[in-house]
């Protein structure tokens, strides 16, 4: 007789944490893929046939089956940074091969990657508001006169869902997953009763008639392309969120009930309107009986909500490791949870995403005229990660260049052809996402760039720390040494903060024991304990000023007085009062400057972009009673 063990307990509670967070957008696309896909109003319409049906139907099979199963969940998830998934562990994997193939194709790739993780930003604006739109559509099937209600009680709904994110996930998403177990196990069963119908629907998951359909009516079928992807929505999410649940349980959960559960769902619909094509308006609520059908308005509505929170998470995920990289500026991030890391919370990104939803769904209205913006922003975003895999699968691994070659040839191509149909979608919304990106690429490469011009300039008013550490050892008193500690934040070891100088030259005092923190961001998720801070004396054991190295991953929080506390007391001069210490910051002003260092609009953007950032006292959780702070002017 076999025996649960704690082991496979363990790893069946992540399976199902998984299914809670990971497949909730993905999992919720076959309430609406078909229905757009022969959806009358269409701009480019796909009259409704049985062969046509058909074609459809393994069209999207074949979809879900190459770019999330072979190229997400067998490929890209094998491409992982200490663990962690998605496009920005992508970008930081480029950073590292930069030093050795190249530094100019590299940058360019990492570029490619922003703008990869700009596109994801409009996911995130355009997952809550056409998810939400679909499920609450299913009341006009159970009750037509409540069709003014729909986006009314959209946008209810996805109010509470943002005023609730403060909280986090950590106690309602102990009901995320069974709720989604309950979800997938509905979906499979009205999919099975539908295929009941017109058992010669299974005919479909044959490849024949995706490529008959393909080569016999392209005309037809490219423009069914744009609404085809909708069924792969969500397959970043599969990468993004590997480091929270790991590799095998997103594939366990994938291959074993997704998958299964979406494939029958799409079978079943495709019998349905094969059996009666006047059911193509909500062909998902339609599978369901009359008296389920209020039930699975509720059921569906639950799972789209769960979808959205995924996909909002997965925003303030993103947002803070560009952060850490130094694509953003510091936002305020709350941390939500005691034991997951990984759940923060950023109310700038937050309020932000409720104003784009709402505005996207009373300017839509539908979730048919969205999935016209929608497909763009996944399709590049899924381009992108299939360059990016496979430019690291060539270095990473010992893989013949002929095998690489034949798979992206193989796999860019598919993707590049969804991306050519959803740009025939350019006028009907797909053009949204677009801009939602290139704008969010320009925030971000603009940031980064004035972040090094101001880095550059704060250098030269610095100066070098080594002569300034000599020149405090060769003061004949007139600087007065106080007693305490004083930590002072800096950028690097080879220049003064600012505030140090300030202090010097203009109080004339320094204290007794002096700590010049410089914090690094590793291109990791998270930095051990062990191997959190250094201490290096600058060259002399008796003056009481140290340079401390403090090491973080981009997803570790960024603790000062929490990682000083883990100091050797053997390589410091002497004990250091850490309780009493006084930080020291240095904050700067910008303004702009004559230079030509970039564009004029390129600079005001990137002031009025400094100005969201967070408080550096908070950021880096330094006591405010004990914190000084000096400012300075800097032109860009």
């Amino acid at each position: 007789m076999a025996h649960t063990g704690p082991h496979d307990s363990v790893r069946l509670a992540v399976v199902v944490g998984a299914l809670g967070v990971v497949f909730g957008d993905i999992g919720t696309s076959p309430i609406y893929t078909l229905q757009t896909v022969f959806n009358p109003d269409d701009p480019h319409p796909v009259p409704v046939s049985t062969d046509n049906v058909y074609g459809v139907v393994s069209l999207i099979f074949w979809s879900v089956m190459i770019i999330v199963t072979v190229s997400y969940v067998l490929l890209a998830m094998r491409a992982d940074n200490d663990g962690e998934g998605g496009v920005m562990a992508l970008i930081t994997l480029i950073r590292q091969s930069g030093t050795r193939y190249g530094g100019k194709r590299a940058m360019w790739l990492a570029g490619l990657g922003i703008f990869g993780a700009a596109l994801f930003f409009g996911d995130s604006m355009i997952t809550p508001a056409i998810s939400v739109l679909s499920a609450v559509e299913g009341l006009k099937i159970v009750q037509p006169s409540l069709d003014e209600a729909v986006v009314p009680i959209t946008a209810v709904i996805i109010v509470a869902l943002f005023l609730v994110q403060r909280r986090g996930t950590a106690t309602i998403g102990k009901v995320f997953g069974p709720i989604m177990i309950t979800w997938f196990g509905a979906i499979g069963i009205l999919g099975i009763a539908g295929i009941a119908r017109e058992p010669a629907i299974l005919k479909a998951l044959s490849p024949t008639y995706a490529v008959s359909f393909l080569a016999g009516h392209f005309g037809i079928a490219f423009f069914a392309l744009a609404a085809i992807v909708l069924s792969v929505t969500g397959a970043e999410a599969l990468y993004a969120d590997m480091g929270h649940f790991g590799r095998r349980s997103i594939t366990r959960g994938w291959l074993f009930l997704v998958f299964p559960a979406c494939v029958l769902s799409y079978l079943g619909q495709g019998a349905l309107i094969i059996d009666d094509p006047s059911q193509i308006s909500g062909p998902f609520f339609l599978l369901a009986p009359d008296w389920l059908r209020l039930p699975l308005v509720l059921l569906a509505t639950a799972a789209t909500v769960i979808a959205s929170q995924a996909v909002i998470t997965g925003a303030f995920s993103v947002t803070s490791q560009a952060a850490q990289l130094g694509y953003l500026p510091r936002l305020r991030v709350t941390h939500t949870s005691e034991s997951a890391i990984g759940q923060i919370y950023v109310p700038f990104i937050n309020w932000l995403l409720l104003v784009s939803v709402l505005t996207l769904v009373f300017a839509f209205r539908s979730s048919a005229a969205l999935a016209y913006a929608f497909g763009m922003a996944v399709t590049g975003t899924i381009t992108i990660t299939t360059l990016l895999f496979f430019y690291i699968a060539q270095w990473r691994w010992t893989i013949p260049p002929w095998l690489i070659a034949a798979g992206a040839g193989v796999l860019v191509s598919i993707d590049l052809l969804f991306v050519a149909a959803n740009l025939t979608k350019l006028l009907h919304g797909a053009w949204l996402p677009l801009l939602i990106g290139v704008t969010a690429f320009t925030v971000m490469t603009t940031w980064q760039r004035g972040r090094a011009i101001v880095t550059a300039e704060r250098k030269k008013r610095e100066g070098s720390l080594p002569e300034f550490v000599e020149q405090l050892r060769s003061d004949d008193g007139r600087i007065a040494r106080v007693t305490g500690t004083a930590v002072f934040l800096n950028r690097g070891m080879q220049t003064t903060p600012l505030a140090m100088r300030a202090n010097v030259e203009h109080n004339h005092v320094r204290h007794e024991h002096v700590l010049i923190i410089s914090i690094e961001t590793q291109v990791v998720p998270r930095v051990p304990a062990a191997e959190r801070v250094s201490v290096d004396d600058l060259g002399y054991d008796d003056d009481g000023i140290m340079f401390v190295t403090m090491r973080f991953g981009y997803a570790d929080t960024q603790d000062v007085p929490a990682a000083l506390r883990l100091i050797d007391p053997a390589t410091t001069e002497g004990r250091l009062d850490l309780e009493d210490a006084s930080y020291f910051l240095s904050k700067i002003t910008l303004r702009r400057g004559d230079e030509p260092t970039m564009a004029l609009w390129r600079k005001r953007l990137f002031i009025a972009t400094s100005y969201i950032t967070a408080d550096a006292a908070e950021h880096f959780a330094l006591p405010r009673d004990h914190t000084v702070i000096m400012g300075s002017h800097v032109e860009v």
